[in-house]
Parts: C-alpha cells; structure tokens; sequence
C-alpha cells in the first residue's frame, strides 16, 4: 500500500481537496486502483449537524454517512463509493480511544494523545485503506489523504503527529507529502510573493514532516524565479515544486499536473508501476475541459434557496447542473435567489429586493428549489413552485423542493387553503408533509433516513422514468425527516399530480410529476451525489434539457444527445415576459425613487 498525504499552508480552502482529487484521478487514469480518506480536525462526530454556513454542504454516502463536502469532490473525480469510515474527525478518534478506555482495553494505563490517539489515527488510516471503493473485491494500490485545516493549526497538530510517526511505520518508499501553499501576489507590487511558502514547509519540516512535493497556489502562472527560489529555501529540487494556477475549470487542473510530470515523479518516487502516458479516462477528461472552455450558448437556472450566501452550500447541486450543461453542449449560469425576497412581506420591508428576486425568477429558463430545513423562506419557495407550475417553466424540486411544490398544489389546486408541512406549522387536519413515524427528535444526529434505498417505479408513463433508462427500480441517496403525507396521495393523483416512484414498501412517495407540464419533477432523495463529469444525473439532464427546449426530441430519440449536440434556447412566452418587465420596471422605479 502507498500512501500520499496532501497537507496545507498559509490559509485554509486552498484547493487541497481539488489537489487530492485530481492525483487520484490521474492515477485511476494509469490504472492504479485508488482510495481515499479526509480528516477534520473538529470535535465533531460527524458533519450532519453542521449549518451550511459552516463548512458547506453535507455530503451523504451510500451507507448514510454524513461528510465533509470534499468526499463528494473525490467521489465525482475519481468515480469511487466511500463510506463512512473515509472521513475521520477528532471526534470519531476520540469516541473510538474512550470506548476501549471504558471496556479496559487499555488494562490501566494512562491514556494519552501519545500514544494512544496518535495509534488510534494510525490503525483507523491502516483498516479503512484497505477497503475496496471502485466497485470490486480488490484492495487498492494507493490511499490518499487530505489533513484539513491548516499546518500550525492546534487542532490538527495530534495528527500531524501522528502521520510524522506513520511515515516510519510504513517505511518511506511508501510514504509520500504534498504540501500546497499559497504564493500571493500584492496589486501595489505585481511581484509573486513567496515568504508564506517558505514559513508554512519550514513549520511543517519542524513538526517533522518534509514534503516531497510543494503545490504553489496562485492567481496567475509562476514565474521560473519564482519556482527556483521556493526549491532553494523549501528544501526540495525544482522538478518538486508544482505551479497550479487559477485555471477557466476545475477539470484543468489534472492536465496541469500530468503537464509538469508528476506522474513520472510517483514512479520514482513510490515505485509505481505506472505507464509512460495515462490512458483513455484522461483524454475524455481533456474533452471535457475543452468543452467547457468553448461553449457559447447559456442556460440560465434559478436557484431558490435559503443558504446563497455560500455557494460551497450547493456544491453538488451545481457541479450535477453543470455535468448536465456540459453533456448538452451549454454554459450554465446559475442565479441565486434568496426564497425569502420572493415573499410578500419582503414587498412591504424592501420592494427593490423584491422585485429584483422575481426580475431573476421570471428571466430564468428553468427553476430549481433545493433542500434544506426550518421555516425562513419557505414561503417564497412555495411561490417558486406555483410559478412554475403556473408558467410552465421547467421545474425540479429535491427533497424539500418536493414537499414546497406538494404544499403549492395543495393550496392552489385542491384549495386546501392552510396547507403546510408538519416541519412549519402544527399538524392538523391540511398537513400535508408529516414527520416519518420513526424519526427520534430527542437526538439530532444521524437520525434522518439516510443513505441509499430503492425506489421503484409504477406502471405509469412518465418522463423521469425515461431519463433513467425505463428500468423499473434506481437506488439514490436520501436525507430528510419529512415525507409526504399518505392521506393526501389519492387527492393529488386524481388532479394530475402524480407519484411515479415510491420506497419498497409503497408507502412513502420518491418521485412526483405533473401531467401537462414541459418538466415539473420532484424528488425526495438527492440525486445530485450520484452526478459524475462523465454521467450526469438524469433529474437535473432532464431539467437542462426541458430549459433548452430538447427533452421531448431527446426523449423521441431514445434518450440519446443529437449527433451535433447542439441546443437552441426557448424563448420566453407573452405572460413571463410581461411579469418580467412588471418587475424589472418596477425595480428600477423604486430605485429611482430612493
């Protein structure tokens, strides 16, 4: 087994977790059976408790574990399946280090971080990389693993320990640091600045980890200079130091590698039986750069959501968006909406917010209302959903986009006027979304239904049913605690809402359409953590494709792109038109005004 372990300086959200990904996939590319584990450093036992705000989405894995976001960056990279165990927190460690203190395991000693914690990192990074992730019974080659955080960090310093003592433990040949860095570059003097390099790998160095690679982060391309002084004062040759840049995509970034030899230098380094030239894999990902550089036409996707603050709070809903677009030849443009300016409250506290948010809706091709929990802004998600029902403008709602769209046609439609979700408002008579029997609200933590689970198909015609092959069951990942209500199935069907999937036993409804639509979808599991560059997601295909006004002609030829992909836009009808210009007109009034 070979080990990489990609470590961090200057700053945290470098891209070490883009670094990770893109060594593993230009490994995957030569053949090399990979894996890989993400440490937080946090006391946390896991991310599912976490606000969106603080670290991004929550990635869910098939076995229900809630990770770091990274671990969906590896997952779409290398087209692994993680588990659980492939993201170890403080917490974890220290849960695993007290149990066995508790059943004695330790037959009296003191425990402490040396040892003991420093053992536990070790044996926990041993077991878990030896566990097949690629879909088959092989043990991988190598294991890489992101530290996260920052070196220096007091958090993150038992670990850093730890892999100072591991390195010794599986011997250097199988050993490997990449260290990456930030070389800023100041606007008053233009020059490429590599003293915060040079401190972080002296620090490192001190904690007793020398790196074998220096990743330099920056804005534009370094300069040789540059990459001479950092070799001269870091300890390493010329040939370690790596230049990666800002780059048009993320999907550059393994090219730029395999560009400056990296592969050549795991050879050596490692031992790696590894080809002259990546194979196959690497030129579809080249394609897939090149094609996202060179499209022109836009698709234009409003995203209503409660967290747009932070776009690392959608990640996977946008990469899925953009795996699409790329597939349809498109450039995606995302428009974030805050859900709560589309209220009516918001008309009386802040028209101009206002108008501009439904401005933004209303010049959309197509709308998207993803998960989330708590009451702000479900309002205007739920005037979201009636607006495109109403308009006809493609529309995919996930999870909690399902349970808004359901509590729109329950009040619009079957005029049950007080409509809600038990989540919001008290139960009563017009809950129409209840909380799942099951559901433990006692404890937060890994109580939601969780993880991959089937959902099968009825015997209906439907679109989405088409988009995934016309199989009979798909598997997809799932977190939430609501569900729709059983009682209110039979209403809705019967007024053109219609359940076409549903879990094993029937009873809880996975996937709703609406009859007479272009495109009007929900689901209640999270299909945007199965999207790949490569294989896109059908859901969010589907949404892409009713935007550009081709998923009828996708789906009369089988469900296979044209042989040019090329898409053309649809235009947008009279009545969007006129409410777009009531509301661009009316925000430039009030604007005016003030």
């Amino acid at each position: 087994m070979k080990y990489i372990l990609v470590t961090g300086g200057v700053i945290s959200g470098i891209g070490k977790g883009i670094i990770a990904s893109s060594v593993g996939t230009l490994l995957k590319a030569c053949g090399i059976s990979i894996t890989s584990i993400k440490i937080d450093p946090y006391l946390n036992i896991d991310a599912g408790t976490f606000s969106p705000y603080e670290h991004g989405e929550v990635f869910v894995l098939d076995d229900g574990g809630e990770v770091d976001l990274d671990l969906g960056n590896y997952e779409r990279f290398m087209d692994v399946t993680l588990h659980r165990d492939n993201n170890i927190t403080t917490g974890k460690i220290y849960q695993s280090v007290i149990s066995k203190e508790r059943k004695g395991d330790y037959l009296g000693k003191t425990v402490q971080v040396v040892p003991h914690v420093t053992d536990a990192i070790q044996e926990w990074v041993e077991r878990v990389s030896k566990i097949p992730v690629d879909g088959n019974d092989k043990e991988p080659d190598v294991c890489i693993i992101e530290l996260g955080g920052t070196i220096g960090d007091i958090e993150g310093m038992p670990f850093v320990e730890a892999f100072r003592q591991f390195q010794f433990r599986v011997k250097r040949q199988n050993f490997l640091n990449i260290h990456v860095s930030l070389v800023p570059q100041p606007k008053a003097t233009g020059e490429q600045k590599t003293k915060p390099t040079q401190a972080s790998v002296r620090e490192l160095r001190g904690l007793g980890l020398s790196p074998d690679l220096v990743v330099c982060r920056s804005s534009l391309p370094i300069h040789d200079g540059v990459r001479e002084k950092v070799s001269n004062f870091c300890h390493v040759s010329k040939e370690q130091v790596i230049c990666v840049h800002d780059c048009s995509s993320i999907y550059r970034v393994p090219l730029l590698l395999a560009e400056q030899n990296i592969l050549p230098f795991f050879k050596g380094r490692l031992g790696l039986d590894l080809p002259l030239r990546p194979g196959r894999p690497l030129s579809k990902w080249n394609e897939l750069a090149d094609r996202y550089d060179s499209n022109t036409s836009v698709v234009k996707i409003a995203m209503v959501g409660k967290y747009i603050k932070l776009e690392d709070a959608y990640i996977s809903i946008n990469k899925s968006l953009m795996h699409a677009a790329l597939v349809c030849n498109h450039r995606l443009q995302v428009k974030y909406i805050n859900s709560e300016e589309l209220e009516d409250t918001m008309r009386e506290k802040n028209p101009v917010k206002y108008h501009e948010a439904w401005q933004q809706l209303c010049g959309s091709d197509g709308v998207l209302v993803p998960g989330g929990f708590g009451a702000r802004g479900i309002e205007g998600k739920i005037k979201a959903a009636q607006w495109a029902r109403e308009n006809k403008k493609p529309y995919l709602g996930v999870c909690l986009g399902l349970q808004v769209a359901v509590i729109d046609f329950a009040r619009n439609v079957l005029d049950m006027k007080k409509a809600n979700s038990g989540e919001f408002a008290p139960q009563d008579d017009e809950t129409v979304i209840i909380e799942m029997p099951e559901h433990n609200p006692g404890d937060m933590g890994g109580t939601m239904r969780l993880g991959k689970r089937k959902t099968l198909f009825n015997k209906d015609k439907s679109v989405i049913r088409k988009l995934y092959g016309d199989v009979e069951v798909v598997e997809e990942r799932h977190r939430h605690r609501y569900e729709v209500n059983p009682s209110m199935v039979d209403k809705c069907e019967e007024k053109g809402l219609k359940f076409v999937g549903r879990s094993e036993d029937g009873k809880r409804m996975e996937i709703m359409e609406l009859r007479d639509h272009p495109y009007f979808v929900g689901v209640q599991y999270h299909p945007e953590y199965l999207s790949r560059p490569l294989k896109p997601s059908p859901p969010y295909l589907g949404l892409i494709l009713a935007s550009i006004g081709q998923l009828s002609s996708y789906i009369a030829r089988g469900c296979r792109l044209s042989p040019r992909s090329s898409f053309s836009d649809t235009e947008l009808s009279d009545t969007e038109e006129e409410m777009m210009t009531y509301h661009m007109s009316n925000a430039l009034r009030i604007n005016a005004s003030h």
